[in-house]
């Protein structure tokens, strides 16, 4: 994979909550060469449902960085939908999402079901990896 930081979206974290084959296969290859695996705050209230297991979320959640979501997170994910003319809540979760691939150490990759907005967000700084 040679990343040095993996970024999950919901439907990342979905997908490994609910075993994916794809996502667990891109996931256990990315702990075997010691990839750290992150994802915003904001993925664990849009990924949670009535359905989700949340003994395993939470023992997942254990095991990953969970970066918070700051004021100064808030305001660079802000910066970066107004520097791509976007705005509103559609785009708020994929901004944060972004905002933390984009300050974690490269090369990054994020795995996404949202590869428009990842790439209009990340540019050719992160790989955007499809679910």
């Amino acid at each position: 994979m040679s990343l040095e930081s993996l970024v999950l979206d919901s439907q990342g974290l979905s997908g490994w909550v609910d075993r994916d084959r794809k996502v667990m296969l891109l996931l256990e290859q990315a702990e075997r060469d010691g990839v750290d695996i992150a994802m915003s705050a904001v993925t664990i209230i849009e990924a949670s449902h009535s359905g989700v297991d949340v003994a395993r979320m939470s023992w997942l959640l254990s095991r990953i960085r969970v970066e918070p979501v700051t004021k100064e997170s808030a305001r660079r994910s802000a910066g970066l939908l107004k520097s791509v003319g976007l705005h509103g809540h559609k785009y708020a979760i994929d901004a944060m999402v972004a905002e933390v691939a984009l300050r974690l150490p490269g090369p990054v990759a994020v795995l996404t079901s949202d590869v428009d907005d990842m790439v209009k967000l990340c540019g050719r700084r992160v790989r955007v990896i499809s679910l």
